[in-house]
């Protein structure tokens, strides 16, 4: 069975399209790569290109989205699954449920707070899912000192490396995920 990734990214139909090429790239790569694909559910942006992405690979593809934003973040009907909760935390507690590991992506607010709320769950040890931050051109770069400033001033339980790993760009996403979860290079898939 495959692994399931979980990413988080923006619905923005208003970036710079490198962000939705690297999206598109990453949901290919994760298809091509043996992973299924958990996202938010959209079609619309950065989570739109992803799931194409990964359709076009082959991968299964699950979206979840809150019920009030179907329509607003227009939701993505060609995929497999598409769970639809009442509310935000809700869709996030089902991300975490569905999803063996989680890919941060460059995104606005709601990234954010999906990304702090999977690094505090794996922080207390609720699980020891991977999480991995995509720095695509040095858009996290102060997110990343803002981190390191929170564990030398004493605020992290744990060293923010062990909590959760950073890349440089998209082609290092699969790779990564390869050696975290132990796949050989015997071609045995997650």
């Amino acid at each position: 069975m495959s692994k399931k990734i979980c990413v988080f990214c923006s619905a923005s139909g208003s970036l710079n399209p490198v962000y939705y090429d690297a999206a598109d790239a990453l949901g290919l790569a994760l298809a091509h790569g043996g992973y299924d694909l958990v996202y938010g559910g959209s079609r619309s942006g950065m989570m739109g290109r992803t799931a194409d992405g990964a359709l076009k690979g082959g991968a299964n593809v699950t979206g979840v989205i809150p019920d009030f934003l179907v329509h607003k973040e227009i939701a993505h009907d060609d995929i497999h699954t598409l769970h639809v909760t009442k509310t935000m935390h809700e869709r996030q507690m089902k991300m975490g449920e569905l999803a063996d590991g989680f890919v941060v992506m460059p995104g606005g607010m709601g990234t954010l707070a999906e990304f702090f709320e999977v690094v505090t769950w794996r922080t207390l040890e609720v699980f020891e899912k991977p999480i991995i931050l995509v720095n695509e051109g040095g858009f996290w770069d102060h997110l990343i000192a803002m981190m390191q400033k929170l564990e030398d001033e004493g605020f992290l339980h744990k060293n923010a490396g062990r909590v959760f790993a950073v890349v440089e760009d998209v082609s290092c996403v699969v790779p990564l995920l390869d050696t975290l979860f132990g796949v050989q290079e015997t071609g045995t898939k997650p």
